[in-house]
């Protein structure tokens, strides 16, 4: 099985606390509905550093996003459907796959 960085671009996070609660509740659902695909849950992203050839800054990159996971898969579009019903889709996000280069 092949490993796929997914990323949460977009600000589509909730920021009140019952909102914060009700989003983390249905991500585990959703997480334990995935099972082994799903090795790595990940996290929110909460602060950032961008680093460059000029150096270190605080805050993020051009085109942040607020979280990752890494799911575990055949391919890409076995990855696409692992994420099938996934919370943050269903709140109007988007997720991105990615695989990694191969050495």
């Amino acid at each position: 099985m092949a490993k796929f960085l997914v990323t949460y671009p977009g600000t589509n996070m909730p920021h009140d606390a019952e909102s914060m609660a009700k989003a983390r509740d249905a991500f585990m659902a959703w997480a334990q509905k995935a099972g082994p695909a799903l090795p790595e849950p990940g996290a929110p992203i909460a602060a950032a550093i961008t680093v460059s050839s000029e150096g270190s800054t605080e805050g993020a990159a051009d085109g942040p996003f607020n979280g990752w996971s890494i799911v575990e898969a055949a391919d890409m579009d076995a990855a696409a459907q692992v994420l099938e019903g996934h919370p943050f889709i269903g709140r109007g996000g988007v997720l991105q796959i990615s695989q990694p280069a191969a050495p």
